[in-house]
């Protein structure tokens, strides 16, 4: 019931402040972000219902094949004609009305697999080098091809949480500390050689110093935390997302949050994060010592990817962080991300239904 109400907490508020930051956004149709993103909410829980009647072993017997699927996905995203691109980046199939973002679905296939080569490959992921980069040879195929959209961001994410899966599957320490090595070393030459990747890390570091075109989102962000004070200036009453913010209701929604509910709305916001980590790692440790390993180990990937991805947009919303353009889970405007989140919701309810029928 803690997962479940901080969700359904994170969901709702999700939506009042969807509401919040993009009413002003189109005159002639103000409704316009708040309908398709209550659209998007019914998908995804219409999807949770249907996903949570499915067992576990479901999953661990069609992880691989899930996996091959988003492979497919990413590669038909590439294809002239038929990916959609905006604002530079080709990273939609269009579905009739609907556009699939197949990377939001990849980071949910890559959890899975991950889960099942960990059971499958227990001895020989903590032995043999092999092992270990058998998946990461997968893994860093379609972080490729999300990076050729590109997505910088989500590959981040993707091959954080896969990291950490494998740590905690058993990886020797060495092997874990040569491959972070290596992952940085590439992330950084991919930063260096990308003029605008680079100008986004720069920026970060000091935006006031061209606060006019490269920091302006990032300045713009600081000044509505700086707004907000400890209690905010009231909901419906922030200045920043109506003529400075943009991306407000995706990206930044944090700064909209930070602005009208102050201190203690960002904090409550980042509390309800924590406890969804909290609840999706002692669901894993449960299944541990039920003996469900691909259980155990799919409960901690949904929890690192949550509180990673959640990182990751609050850090880029207060200048910890380089600008990603990652949504925030559960609650920024963007149909695919919030439909993978409700489901990630319910595999880890369906998680720990399974434990308690076991007992």
């Amino acid at each position: 019931y803690w997962l479940i109400g901080a969700a359904a907490a994170l969901l709702g508020f999700g939506i009042v402040m969807v509401a919040s930051a993009s009413l002003h956004r189109l005159a002639d149709a103000p409704f316009y972000y708040v309908n398709r993103h209550l659209i998007a909410a019914a998908i995804g829980l219409v999807g949770a219902l249907v996903l949570f009647q499915l067992p576990l072993a479901f999953w661990e017997r069609y992880g691989t094949h899930l996996f091959f699927f988003g492979i497919v996905l990413l590669v038909l995203v590439l294809v002239p004609g038929l990916g959609r691109s905006a604002n530079g980046a080709t990273r939609w199939i269009p579905v009739g009305s609907f556009n699939l973002q197949s990377s939001e679905f990849m980071k949910l296939f890559a959890v899975i697999y991950v889960a099942g080569y960990l059971v499958r490959r227990q001895l020989e992921v903590t032995v043999s080098v092999w092992g270990f980069v058998k998946p990461m040879i997968l893994l860093v195929g379609a972080c490729a091809l999300i990076m050729l959209q590109p997505d910088f961001g989500t590959t981040a994410v993707l091959l954080a949480t896969a990291l950490g899966m494998l740590f905690l599957g058993g990886v020797p320490i060495w092997q874990f500390a040569l491959l972070i090595i290596g992952a940085v070393t590439a992330l950084v030459g991919v930063v260096i050689f990308s003029p605008y990747r680079l100008q986004r890390v720069t920026t970060f570091l000091d935006p006031w110093a061209d606060v006019q075109n490269s920091g302006y989102q990032l300045a713009q962000a600081l000044i509505a935390f700086g707004r907000g004070e400890w209690l905010g200036v009231g909901l419906g009453n922030g200045i920043q997302k109506q003529f400075y913010l943009p991306e407000a209701h995706t990206d930044f929604l944090m700064a909209v949050i930070g602005e009208e509910f102050g201190l203690v709305g960002t904090l409550i916001v980042i509390c309800l994060f924590v406890v969804i980590v909290w609840r999706s790692f002692r669901i894993g440790a449960w299944a541990e010592r039920q003996g469900r390993r691909f259980a155990s180990y799919l409960a901690q990937g949904f929890g690192l990817w949550m509180g990673l991805q959640a990182f990751i947009n609050i850090g880029v919303n207060v200048g910890l962080l380089p600008t990603k353009g990652l949504t925030l889970p559960l609650m920024s405007y963007g149909g695919n991300s919030l439909i993978v989140a409700c489901l990630v919701i319910a595999l880890l309810v369906r998680i720990d239904y399974e434990l308690g029928q076991g007992d």
